[in-house]
């Protein structure tokens, strides 16, 4: 039987071209329709890692326009950025908050200590604003929860409602401590 040389063209060009194929399915079309789906919901963990997946494909996108004529040079390029995508993307690996939670926030909330781990450049600070008490609180929460977790700030703010009402009834101290370096 003779086979269809046109055939097999068509299934070379589709394996040739399978990145250039499958990356808008899984980088784009998947997590828009998923993103949505996650808005429709509401599911606090589903909108967090669509939007982790967003802030990270973004960065991977500034990362190619930086980079593409060197990437030029790398082939394997589109097949490793499909892979990182399907890794980031798919439900059996949801790896975008992970991602975002142990390389990307650890830059935003504290650009100054994370810069200095990679280079050293003296930066100096200029406070146009003065800050606010609420950040000093909303930094100690973040703190703290970061140290002994969300279950543990929960139990405090529990504490917190009964230590104000036994307060009101003539308690003695006049402040709660959150952790052995921050008392309010």
């Amino acid at each position: 039987m003779p086979s269809n040389s046109g055939d097999d063209n068509v299934l070379q060009v589709l394996i040739k071209n399978f990145d250039v194929l499958a990356l808008p399915l899984v980088a784009l079309v998947y997590p828009l329709y998923a993103s949505v789906k996650a808005i429709e919901t509401k599911s606090l963990a589903e909108d967090e890692q669509w939007l982790t997946y967003w802030v990270l494909y973004a960065i991977i996108s500034l990362f190619e326009l930086i980079f593409s004529k060197l990437l030029d040079w790398f082939p394997i390029w589109p097949f490793l950025k499909l892979i990182g995508i399907c890794w980031l993307v798919l439900p059996q690996f949801n790896r975008a908050e992970h991602v975002y939670r142990h390389f990307i926030r650890p830059f935003y909330m504290n650009p100054q200590r994370a810069s200095t781990n990679i280079w050293y450049v003296p930066q100096k600070k200029l406070n146009f604003f003065p800050k606010r008490d609420d950040d000093d609180i909303l930094t100690a929460a973040e703190k703290y929860m970061e140290k002994h977790g969300t279950d543990a700030f929960e139990r405090m703010i529990v504490r917190k409602d009964s230590y104000e009402r036994g307060r009101r009834g003539g308690g003695s101290n006049d402040y709660m401590t959150f952790d052995d370096d921050y008392r309010y």
